[in-house]
């Protein structure tokens, strides 16, 4: 952080997106996907069950 960012005057005042973290909660890819399979396998039970 001890690097200071220029910009040039066009751009002064946006923001750099790059630069700011939106959420400082980090999920893993596979918890993602195994959610969203759980999800699904059981949006189907509930279809044949009901």
């Amino acid at each position: 952080m001890g690097e200071k960012i220029s910009a040039p005057s066009s751009s002064t005042g946006l923001i750099r997106f790059y630069d700011v973290t939106s959420s400082n909660i980090q999920l893993d890819p596979r918890a993602v996907v195994a959610f969203a399979a759980v999800v699904i396998i059981a949006e189907l039970l509930l279809h044949v069950i009901l």
